[in-house]
């Protein structure tokens, strides 16, 4: 077993870049990041509106967030993603594709919330990575 084992089982519906479980071997190390949203290190917001550009750049800041514990996206098996509507769940889809193993895609939630901490923001995404033991 590498240290994540992802698993689609053909009991459960097909998915749509995401895996329905991840199994995580003994001994691993787990980093889980906070909530990223689009605003860079000097505090400017991606473009209002703009599901692409704030989603690039929560992703960016989630690969910042893993890096800082130790880890990539490689060793990520849980995403959850929070946005203010599901209109461009296809945009989000295909940046987040970007940034994850398309062949071990991690398992993933999606959450509908009613608004996050700014009105201008769209998405916060967050991630749990197991690292290998050394």
């Amino acid at each position: 077993m590498t240290h994540i084992e992802f698993s689609t089982p053909s009991t459960l519906p097909a998915t749509n870049g995401y895996s329905h479980v991840a199994a995580i071997a003994p001994g691993s190390r787990l980093v889980w990041t906070s909530g990223q949203v689009p605003i860079t290190t000097e505090g400017t917001p991606a473009a209002a509106g703009d599901w692409e550009a704030q989603t690039r750049l929560v992703m960016r800041n989630v690969e910042a967030a893993l890096k800082a514990g130790g880890a990539t996206w490689n060793d990520v098996f849980k995403l959850t993603i929070f946005v203010v509507d599901t209109s461009a769940l296809s945009v989000v889809r295909a940046v987040r594709d970007e940034f994850v193993n398309l062949e071990r895609p991690p398992t993933s939630s999606l959450v509908q919330v009613a608004g996050l901490f700014r009105p201008d923001i769209l998405i916060e995404i967050e991630a749990v990575a197991a690292v290998p033991a050394t």
